[in-house]
């Protein structure tokens, strides 16, 4: 049965809108969305570029988009022309009355009470989505914080940023929410108190007279019944092409749980199920055009970059024994292969996209044919010296199936650092390919830094990921646009929630949601 109108989303930390574009695709046997994300929330004045950007581009049904929004995404007309474009003009206003450039915990929360009151418009079935920022959470961001003071970690206002979703929820009651946050607050502590059990502890029971159970996606039961680690949505499981490993709580207003039985005596209907075959690295990116890296700090150009590659079986010819022979065979062979590869990319491509491994509908989610091409998929400049790792590291994962540790390199490909010969280096992983067999390690924010973590897994084109290739492993459609330079697109990128993997959330939200609209109608 179809609901009859769509269910309301307000989204919080809203990034450059992952969790939102899952929400926002599903469509019903009519071919009416689902959902209607009716407000967004997003401090970073850049991913908010980004967000009311893609809400502009939601305000059109599928296949009525306008031309110009293409023009716009293809760098034909500028973002003004666009927003105020004849065919756009009133889809632009109501893109940036849905997606509000705003900081929880610093901006006026009666602004966006107010704004969260007029979107909801009384409706008491509806969904709050959005994960705080994760840095005072992540294991990544607690290692380089064990070098500042205690009283300064303890203190880090980022702990507390969930009390603003906290706060939302006791502020405007939505029947359910979901809150995305890294796997690094199972370990989490503040004060000796796990992050985690706070957490859950003050969403179950946000108010005096409000109170929540707390479900898993992965397995039935609820907080208290089940572990922590039972609350950890593994990507790749779920179609995703990347090891991205979250904490995903499923919220549920206890007057409304009541009112669906099914969720404690059939709680099965309201997990995920996992896909049978894992979605690998090259079958995301096997129709995406072959490029190769820019050279740095010296002259760029088609032959340079190829005698840099070459220069890679020059320095490691002495070095070479049973383990590193077939990888230097490899690389010979990528040599020859990358004479073809004479393009470096660009902002956007015309290219047809057209032999893409993808099935299951994976193509047509992607894919957007009036695209006519492919956009930010522009490479970066590398370091003669970082080429030569960077096609080692791919041969040898293309031979060997898996990445190679610093201790695996030959002598003169070794970086100069003064602790690289040392046992307790920091980093054996330094340089990572992205295995064509497998799906990719996490897609994470430090991405924008540099490449070094994620190679690409054809060593002919010897470079790191492109923001487009980035975006393909996160599940973002082709026609998704991120706005900044490219630091900030890749940061965007990094920080976001796979779109695809937040379909299937949403999916089962629906679900939970229609069951509980069959059983108020038949009270």
């Amino acid at each position: 049965m179809t609901l009859r109108k769509p269910i309301l989303v307000i989204d919080l930390f809203a990034g450059p809108g992952g969790l939102g574009e899952g929400f926002s695709s599903i469509l019903d046997s009519a071919g009416s969305p689902r959902f209607s994300l009716k407000l967004s929330a997003e401090k970073d004045p850049i991913a908010h570029k980004t967000l009311s950007l893609r809400s502009l581009y939601r305000k059109f049904s599928p296949g009525k988009v306008p031309d110009c929004y293409y023009e716009h995404i293809r760098g034909e007309i500028s973002r003004d022309e666009l927003f105020g474009h004849p065919d756009t003009e009133e889809a632009a206003r109501e893109a940036l009355e849905e997606a509000r450039n705003f900081e929880l915990g610093k901006d006026n929360p009666e602004d966006l009470d107010f704004r969260i009151r007029t979107a909801l418009a009384g409706a008491d079935d509806w969904v709050l989505i959005g994960g705080p920022p994760c840095q005072a959470y992540s294991v990544a961001g607690r290692s380089r914080r064990t070098r500042e003071s205690l009283e300064k970690f303890e203190s880090d206002e980022k702990h507390f940023l969930y009390k603003e979703y906290l706060r939302i929820i006791r502020a405007h009651k939505p029947a359910v929410f979901i809150m995305e946050n890294v796997k690094g607050m199972l370990s989490s502590k503040h004060g000796g108190t796990s992050i985690f059990e706070k957490i859950v502890a003050d969403l179950s029971k946000p108010g005096d007279d409000l109170e929540y159970q707390i479900h898993s996606f992965v397995k039935p039961g609820v907080a208290g019944e089940i572990a922590p680690h039972d609350f950890v949505i593994a990507a790749e499981r779920f179609g995703v092409p990347q090891g991205r490993h979250r904490v995903i709580l499923f919220g549920i207003r206890s007057d409304v749980a009541r009112s669906v039985p099914a969720i404690t005596c059939s709680p099965e209907k309201f997990i995920l199920n996992a896909e049978q075959a894992h979605v690998t690295v090259g079958q995301t990116l096997s129709d995406l055009p072959k490029l190769r890296s820019k050279l740095s700090k010296e002259t760029d150009g088609h032959q340079q970059w190829l005698s840099a590659l070459a220069e890679t079986q020059d320095k490691i010819q002495f070095y070479r024994s049973d383990y590193i022979e077939p990888v230097f065979r490899e690389i010979g062979l990528a040599v020859k292969e990358a004479r073809h590869h004479a393009s470096t990319g660009g902002n956007f491509l015309r290219y047809e996209l057209s032999d893409n491994q993808l099935q299951n509908g994976l193509k047509e989610w992607f894919s957007d044919a009036r695209l006519g091409g492919v956009i930010q998929h522009d490479t970066r400049s590398h370091m003669r010296s970082d080429l030569n790792r960077y096609m080692f590291t791919a041969a040898y994962g293309k031979v060997h199936k898996y990445s190679p540790k610093i201790a695996d390199f030959p002598r003169p490909l070794l970086p100069n650092h003064g602790n690289v010969s040392s046992i307790k280096v920091p980093f054996v992983d330094r340089f990572r390919v992205q295995l064509a067999d497998s799906w990719s390690s996490t897609v994470v924010s430090h991405i924008a830094k540099d490449g070094h973590y994620f190679i690409h897994p054809d060593p002919s084109q010897c470079r790191s990921l492109t923001v487009r290739e980035a975006a393909r492993l996160q599940t973002f459609p082709d026609n998704y646009f991120f706005a900044g330079n490219r630091t900030e697109q890749y940061t965007q990128v990094g920080n976001a929630v796979p779109p695809l993997l937040a379909q299937k959330i949403a999916e089962v939200v629906s679900r939970f949601m229609e069951t509980w609209s069959l059983n108020r109608s038949h009270q």
